[in-house]
């Protein structure tokens, strides 16, 4: 079904916020700021971080804990639990939560790992609670417009997909370099910590999963061969930081006096916004140093190929090497051709030569993920409300499915050949 905007419940859903860093404060601020949910109990193991959550949404110090383990133990203190930790650490709050009756909103990548994504994914069920995996492209009014036109036959039958996702120069060496997703053994691979959102996507875009799977990528550059003559360990120490693309001081000094990117990015380098802080942090933290000297492992482009059981195709590409922008596709049909740059959809009808623009149904996106993140927001709380599971467009066998695609994929690039995808 298809989400539709909704009014905010008599009484708000009640909400566990477990991680409160900046995807767990997303979708708690979104619950709040529409009166439809209100957090009533959060575990933050960070101490500036979990006094700075329980002021602002006033939790008494009582539900405030510094452990999910805590939390648990202390009863059921809402209806509802968002799973925001980072991605290694979904599944035992998850398991623990579902089995005292909490409806589950977990952040993407669902798992780390097949098996743990499976168990959250049957605790869900066993329990009876519900399960939205936060694949927020697919909440977007720009999804929405899109996923109609496909449905209504617009472009006959959907045979082709190119899609690509440019992760930006900047963001790629913040999250993926210095960051905290640039490990697979910490966190995941670059297809699973940040592309999983896009093979959901296009998932749902065909309404099923592929039959095979093809893939190739590698960290190209972000090594210590793609560094400049006399780069140093760290920017601040370095004569050819000023030159160079990936400079920290530049990316987070620049940040200051904007709230929106203090938020983000630089409140991961420092939770003091001043340029004191920013250099100190610099000389002195993961994100002052350079990226060719850094202990990523995380893939800087990776392409994938899917062929569908009916011949249709699919490629994917992401990249580091791109301006930080819109996700753009172009679809191919029997008797049409969209194409997307987020935004707007241009539509070719083949019978006719015509192109037509069709913007997103409700206007401009919105927020972050283009809106995404509240629509999804909107929807959960409202499916806790009213009891339907069918306010939400992905329950835990379709999750669970697009993760299985993603960790197909993940094999076949390790294997060098095609993978079967699990059905």
């Amino acid at each position: 079904m298809t989400p539709h905007p909704h009014h905010p419940p008599a009484t708000p859903v009640t909400l566990a916020l477990v991680g409160a860093g900046l995807r767990g404060l997303t979708y708690a601020r979104h619950a709040h700021a529409t009166g439809a949910g209100r957090v009533t109990t959060l575990a933050e193991p960070d101490p500036i971080r979990r006094a700075a959550a329980a002021a602002e949404f006033g939790v008494p110090p009582d539900r405030v804990h510094p452990h999910w383990r805590a939390l648990a133990a202390a009863g059921r203190h809402a209806d509802a639990a968002i799973i925001a930790t980072q991605d290694r650490m979904h599944t035992g709050p998850a398991v623990a939560l579902a089995a005292t009756g909490h409806h589950l909103l977990v952040e993407k990548p669902m798992a780390a790992e097949e098996p743990e994504a499976e168990r959250i994914a049957a605790a869900a069920e066993r329990h009876g609670v519900l399960l939205a995996v936060c694949h927020v492209l697919r909440y977007t009014s720009y999804s929405r417009t899109l996923k109609a036109l496909l449905d209504e036959g617009r472009i006959g039958r959907l045979v082709g997909a190119e899609h690509l996702e440019p992760v930006g120069w900047w963001h790629f060496a913040h999250s993926f370099v210095r960051g905290n997703w640039r490990r697979s053994d910490t966190s995941g691979p670059l297809l699973l910590t940040k592309a999983c959102h896009d093979l959901d996507w296009l998932v749902h875009l065909f309404g099923r999963s592929p039959a095979t799977v093809m893939s190739y990528g590698r960290r190209t550059h972000f090594r210590p061969e793609g560094a400049p003559p006399g780069a140093a360990a760290r920017c601040t120490d370095c004569a050819v930081e000023p030159d160079c693309p990936y400079s920290a001081p530049r990316l987070y000094l620049d940040c200051l006096g904007d709230p929106r990117r203090e938020f983000w990015p630089l409140s991961a380098v420092t939770p003091e916004p001043t340029a004191a802080a920013v250099r100190e942090a610099l000389r002195t933290g993961p994100y002052g140093r350079c990226v060719y000297a850094c202990d990523n492992d995380a893939a800087d482009h990776q392409v994938v190929v899917m062929e569908f059981a009916d011949g249709a195709t699919a490629t994917f590409t992401v990249s580091a090497f791109t301006p930080m922008g819109d996700r753009r596709t172009r679809l191919f049909g029997t008797h049409g051709h969209i194409e997307g740059d987020g935004a707007t959809l241009r539509v070719t009808d083949f019978r006719t030569g015509r192109e037509e623009l069709v913007a997103p149904a409700g206007g401009s996106p919105q927020g972050g993920h283009g809106g995404g993140d509240l629509a999804l927001t909107e929807a959960f709380l409202a499916a806790v409300a009213t009891g339907d599971a069918d306010l939400l467009l992905s329950g835990p066998r379709t999750s669970l499915a697009t993760h299985r695609l993603v960790w197909a994929a993940e094999r076949a690039r390790a294997l060098g050949a095609p993978v079967d995808v699990p059905q």
